[in-house]
């Protein structure tokens, strides 16, 4: 048996950095599923009596009325949880980003993608400081942004160096250009979650006779207004998020008519792994998207969605 060459210093390095950004991506992700949780059951997804009980909290709130202990006391642990994992994320990115920036010969790849993770970090923690009183969606999408591109940034670099390709200049527009319409897309989910819009309307059809019958409100597509419940009605409905609901309905098909020619040129450039995987993603976000059409909104649904949405993301950034 011939005997194992030691790795060199530079080696050993960059095997250790994979390494390590293979374990803040695997606790990004868990942190987008936590943030999620958090975010949907502050909405009132899962809650009971359905539908009743959804968006109570926000509407109490602007009613001078205080959350129940309660009611807080069941996020309690996945908040700590969070705050824990987050915590834990941010000590392996400064890590990732010393160890990139000091080393001997500069990888300016690796440098690039850990500085720019540290970046995001760093705005994440700052943005969660005003997660947990703010009523903006815009503080919600600003969080689904920043975690779905760290998730994709770690991605990156635990793959950076593993092997070398050929230029791929075709699937590379093509990827980039998907990537940017399911940007559009998570900020349109996002803006739905967070103006809590999710009954205002029924279907297609009915989200646009009822954005129609409001005079096509735009206006309620702004992250940086706060969806304002009408005090005398009895069920949940913020009436300008049909709108929203109608334009994240309309994009997904132009998510999907960038997507499926991204995977035919993912596997005529011999990356077919990656196209399989964006077509299993793809079918099984329009299924928990065709789930969350259902009249109960499950809350397992919405995570799912959440979830899938990332990776979804994150294999698009991979294929640049």
């Amino acid at each position: 048996m011939k005997p194992v060459s030691p790795l060199s210093p530079s080696q050993l390095r960059r095997r250790t950095l994979r390494r390590i950004a293979w374990l803040c991506a695997l606790l990004v992700l868990l942190i987008a599923a936590l943030s999620a949780y958090l975010r949907l059951s502050k909405a009132g997804l899962g809650c009971a009596p359905w539908p009743q009980c959804y968006g109570q909290a926000l509407r109490q709130q602007q009613h001078g009325i205080g959350a129940s202990g309660a009611d807080a006391q069941g996020v309690a642990l996945a908040r700590l949880a969070h705050r824990v994992v987050a915590s834990v994320v941010l000590v392996l990115v400064i890590v990732l980003a010393l160890s990139a920036i000091t080393a001997r010969p500069l990888q300016r790849d690796e440098a690039a993608l850990s500085i720019g993770l540290l970046a995001l970090a760093l705005f994440l923690a700052m943005l969660g400081l005003r997660t947990g009183a703010s009523r903006l969606p815009a503080v919600a999408i600003g969080n689904l942004l920043g975690g779905f591109a760290m998730l994709a940034l770690s991605t990156r670099l635990a793959l950076a160096g593993t092997a070398a390709r050929a230029p791929r200049p075709a699937l590379s527009r093509a990827a980039a250009l998907t990537l940017g319409a399911v940007a559009i897309q998570v900020v349109l989910g996002g803006l739905v979650s967070a103006s809590f819009a999710h009954l205002s309307c029924s279907s297609l059809q009915d989200c646009a006779r009822t954005a129609a019958q409001q005079g096509w409100p735009w206006s309620a597509l702004n992250p940086w207004r706060e969806p304002v419940f009408e005090a005398a009605a009895q069920m949940p409905i913020h009436p300008d998020g049909a709108l929203a609901q109608l334009v994240h309905r309309a994009w997904a098909p132009v998510v999907l008519l960038a997507a499926l020619p991204t995977a035919w040129l993912a596997w005529r450039h011999g990356a077919r792994g990656s196209a399989i995987a964006l077509l299993v993603l793809l079918s099984l976000q329009l299924a928990a998207g065709l789930w969350l059409l259902t009249p109960v909104l499950p809350l397992t649904a919405a995570l799912l969605h959440n979830l899938l949405a990332a990776l979804l993301a994150t294999l698009l950034a991979c294929l640049l």
